[in-house]
């Protein structure tokens, strides 16, 4: 078994830093998701697809700030866009030409993106999105999959983590509010759906057909599991907001990467808005919705009649963030999409080889450039089967602090998202660090 040389240092500069850290930001950290045990790390430099932290150590990065960085970091072609850019200037009360040029872009990459907006983060995609489902639809409810993660927005963060204590019955799961104080109002407006069960999803959502003004669906949603939807699921979403005058809305911010025209390009629907975000910014903070352009017009003041929908915002748009955008997007094109699936399908086999030679009971979900490492012997199918028991978060803590020292960095459920600069070396690397992580784990359940 490989000596563990990455582990962090008991004493450190990044030790010392969070200590003064303590004393000016809440637990010490501006994003909970990089708090690890007993402190965070700082982050130095990186390059490609390596970080060095403030205490020199480097690590391969499959975290790739929780999927946005496609290119990796400090990407050499948006580097130089990004400086030509900052020259002359970083944000205007006046449109740029590098705006049209970008909505081009990605109106071309999905046919159900008519028309495009962009805001500054994903959770603010979701918001306009769902506000313009209400203002095209004059309805105030919204559906949502159970577990599933959309963003900072209080109706969408409803039953992003129940758990078997709070979500009640599957057949009508409970509205479980995420941060306390969380207006009941705001939960009546909610509608919590089951994942890959369509059954019992349709039969809940019968019951609040007048009132829905959108389903919200992410094709493999991240804290469901990172599984895939049945085609047969997201066919009878589809064809039951056709039937009832409601709207399909995707959420495609993680998800977009797998193709060139996103998840969705895999199944045979078309959906009304999607909703995107993290890589298209090629490194900076954005968030977009494309969809049909005579739902998208609810948010423009030429058209005839009242405008429903006024939208704005001071930094949308922002030609640092488009430029750096659309030179990552350039880049991502077909064939980079296709090694870079065929990388992740490499170490999805090699790992599914080394829990075979362990013997302990695991697991792999994901598809495209997205995949995740579960604690169980079979792959779950939705929030519920996906849950962790105790055990279950043990063996996944052992796992995540063993591929940390050995110089992985994985996002905190066990979910890696690969870059561009990756080659399977560096694949092989993850692989050999999963294989001795599960070595170490069989050993301590003997």
């Amino acid at each position: 078994m490989p000596e563990l040389t990455h582990a962090p240092a008991a004493t450190s500069r990044s030790a010392a830093l969070y200590e003064r850290a303590l004393r000016v930001l809440p637990g010490g950290v501006s994003r909970n998701t990089v708090l690890r045990d007993p402190h965070p790390l700082y982050a130095d430099h990186a390059a490609g697809c390596r970080v060095t932290d403030v205490d020199g150590v480097e690590r391969i990065d499959f975290a790739n700030n929780m999927a946005s960085l496609i290119h990796g970091h400090a990407c050499p072609g948006i580097v130089t866009a990004v400086t030509a850019q900052l020259a002359r200037g970083t944000a205007f009360t006046m449109a740029t030409e590098v705006e049209v040029r970008y909505a081009e872009h990605l109106c071309g990459r999905a046919p159900s993106f008519e028309k495009i907006r962009f805001v500054n983060s994903g959770t603010e995609a979701l918001m306009v999105a769902l506000k313009a489902a209400r203002a095209f639809t004059g309805r105030p409810k919204l559906a949502k999959v159970e577990g599933a993660y959309h963003g900072a927005y209080d109706y969408v963060e409803i039953s992003q983590e129940s758990d078997p204590s709070t979500w009640g019955d599957v057949e009508r799961p409970r509205r479980v509010p995420l941060v306390h104080g969380t207006p009941e109002s705001a939960m009546q407006e909610v509608v919590i759906i089951p994942f890959n069960d369509p059954e019992r999803a349709i039969a809940i959502l019968d019951g609040h057909a007048a009132d829905l003004a959108c389903v919200v669906l992410d094709l493999m949603p991240h804290r469901v599991g990172v599984v895939p939807a049945d085609p047969g699921f997201v066919r009878a979403i589809r064809d039951w907001t056709d039937r009832n005058g409601a709207l399909l809305v995707l959420d495609e911010v993680i998800t977009f990467r797998t193709e060139v025209g996103g998840l969705q390009s895999r199944f045979d629907v078309r959906p009304d808005l999607t909703a995107l975000g993290k890589m298209i910014g090629g490194g900076f903070p954005v968030g977009a919705v494309a969809g049909r352009a005579e739902v998208m017009d609810v948010m423009n003041p030429r058209r005839a009649g009242r405008l429903l929908f006024p939208h704005s915002g001071t930094f949308s748009a922002n030609p640092i963030t488009l430029t750096a955008g659309l030179a990552a997007m350039e880049k991502y094109d077909a064939p980079a999409v296709a090694r870079l699936n065929t990388l992740a399908d490499r170490a999805i086999k090699g790992i599914e080889r080394a829990i075979r030679d362990s013997g302990i009971p695991a697991c792999v979900t994901g598809t495209g450039s997205m995949f995740r490492v579960h604690m169980k012997s079979t792959p779950p199918r939705n929030y519920r089967e996906a849950f962790p028991t105790p055990d279950e978060k043990r063996r996944t803590t052992l796992l995540l602090d063993h591929l940390f020292a050995s110089g992985i960095m994985m996002i905190n459920s066990c979910s890696a998202t690969l870059s561009t600069p990756m080659t399977e070396a560096e694949i092989d690397a993850l692989v050999a660090a999963m294989a001795s992580g599960f070595e170490r784990i069989a050993a301590t359940a003997g």
